[in-house]
């Protein structure tokens, strides 16, 4: 079967990672944390977890000209992702996140966002070749608002299913919400977007109503181990998730995101769509690091199959 070809439009950092037996608190300090690195960035992220899914992956980024950018560049090729348009800042440093991981999974991150800033309109504009040869767009909010703006056009011109990533957390105006296909918050994201209070689920229903209804076509609401909530044409509904025991939740979004382009692109049904993106976020908790933790498609398959049974 042909690979279903999958744009990302995105942020590329080093994660810095401390592991912890909890998060600390404000002007607290915690001693005895084992200290990491590894690949991140949630466009970065999204790209190889699209690629290991089984799409032919392009990216679209900017990242420093220093040992982090060219580490980065390197692992891209490792997964067989164009990196033609991920273009080399002589300014500004690549990202990085710093990133502290507790005992039980959970993660507090600050991002420096270095090159990721200055990833352009014009950059974008500059890589319109690669808008002319996809199937999918999937783009995140840790570059500047009006660079996703520009992808989500420019998709959109190019007849493009946009999935927009809403992360990390922002208003988003409401030109922009009419051109996204998929928008996929988490319940988080989701309040802060709707000014809803995500206590249950009656409100994540109502949250999801409250985005179609400023013109996006479809809303996933990721719920963690409990699945996704999909609202679209056909109805809402939740899609269960996979029980696991999580090692680090780092990325586990970002998993789902390219999983869920790949599954879309190969023209999966909605919900089994969704259900190949909860299965490759399962497996993703279970390991630790983001792009270290990003599953093989052969995984998920494995992984839906035993759960088939």
């Amino acid at each position: 079967m042909k690979k279903p070809k999958i744009l990302v439009v995105g942020s590329s950092n080093t994660d810095m990672i401390v592991k912890v037996p909890r998060i600390p608190q404000p002007g607290e300090t915690i001693l005895g944390g084992k200290f990491v690195t590894a690949a991140g960035g949630k466009g970065a992220n999204q790209a190889v977890a699209a690629a290991r899914a089984g799409g032919d992956v392009t990216f679209i980024a900017r990242v420093g000209n220093d040992i982090f950018g060219r580490q980065a560049i390197s692992g891209f090729a490792q997964d067989k992702i164009n990196n033609r348009f991920v273009f080399r800042d002589k300014h500004h440093p690549s990202g990085v996140a710093l990133i502290f991981v507790a005992g039980d999974g959970q993660n507090s991150i600050a991002v420096a966002s270095g090159a990721n800033a200055c990833l352009s309109p014009a950059d974008v504009k500059h890589s319109k070749f690669a808008f002319a040869h996809t199937d999918v767009m999937l783009v995140q909010l840790e570059t500047p608002l009006e660079t996703v703006l520009t992808a989500i056009q420019l998709a959109a011109k190019n007849g493009l299913p946009v999935i927009l990533n809403p992360a990390p957390a922002r208003r988003l105006p409401a030109s922009l919400l009419r051109l996204v296909s998929v928008l996929t918050p988490n319940e988080n994201e989701a309040e802060l977007l709707t000014g809803i209070k995500i206590t249950n689920d009656d409100a994540v229903a109502r949250a999801a109503k409250n985005l179609r209804s400023r013109g996006v076509k479809s809303v996933i609401i990721t719920l963690g181990a409990r699945g996704a909530f999909v609202s679209d044409d056909d109805g809402e509904r939740r899609v269960p998730g996979f029980k696991v025991k999580a090692v680090d939740t780092t990325a586990a979004g970002d998993v789902f995101n390219g999983a869920l382009a790949v599954a879309l692109a190969e023209g999966r049904s909605f919900d089994d769509a969704v259900r190949f993106a909860c299965a490759a976020a399962a497996l993703s908790v279970t390991q630790f690091g983001a792009q270290p933790s990003a599953a093989k498609r052969v995984d998920i398959q494995a992984l839906l199959s035993a759960t088939r049974q």
